[in-house]
């Protein structure tokens, strides 16, 4: 594993952020704290095989085992009944948090066809980033021979900072790529 995300947001980031807010201590500076990555797998209700692959796959791209997330409550429209398996989640922190944004940034993002950037509305007034993803392919640990079909996935950024203008700051300084609206 590099930690070229986490020395890039030691050496350029944090020095950046300081001058631009004027931050006096360090430790008021925004940082990440986590990555939560979660794969919702409704079809699962039919059949469990797809939340296992689901999970697999999940597991493959962060490096970290997946956990599975059960349905809360009943809901007959949908044919759900309580504990059943609906998805798969990782939570990310430390050395895995900035590989895995690393690798997001500089391998995952390229791949998409027709790729202009992310989009800048997925902030939340607090400082989180929320994308959504249509598939797993864009992932070079997939094999795509493997694959039956597609499957989204949201990956949201938890940081520290207060406003969404900073957190917006952070993650360009990161090499976010955001579209301009």
């Amino acid at each position: 594993m590099n930690a070229r995300m986490k020395e890039k947001y030691v050496s350029d980031v944090v020095p950046a952020l300081r001058k631009e807010f004027g931050y006096k201590n360090i430790m008021a500076v925004p940082r990440l704290s986590k990555i939560v990555v979660n794969m919702g797998l409704g079809e699962g209700t039919q059949n469990a095989k797809i939340v296992d692959t689901g999970a697999e796959e999940l597991g493959k791209i962060t490096g970290q085992k997946a956990a599975i997330t059960r349905s809360k409550k009943s809901i007959s429209q949908f044919k759900l009944r309580k504990n059943m398996p609906i998805g798969a989640m990782v939570t990310l922190r430390g050395e895995r948090m900035y590989d895995f944004l690393d690798r997001l940034i500089s391998i995952a993002l390229p791949r998409v066809r027709d790729f202009r950037g992310v989009s800048p509305r997925g902030f939340d007034g607090r400082g989180n980033y929320t994308l959504g993803l249509r598939d797993q392919l864009m992932f070079p640990e997939i094999d795509y021979m493997k694959v039956d079909r597609g499957r989204g996935m949201n990956i949201s950024v938890v940081t520290t900072a207060k406003s969404d203008e900073e957190a917006r700051r952070l993650l360009q300084l990161m090499g976010m790529p955001f579209r301009a609206n």
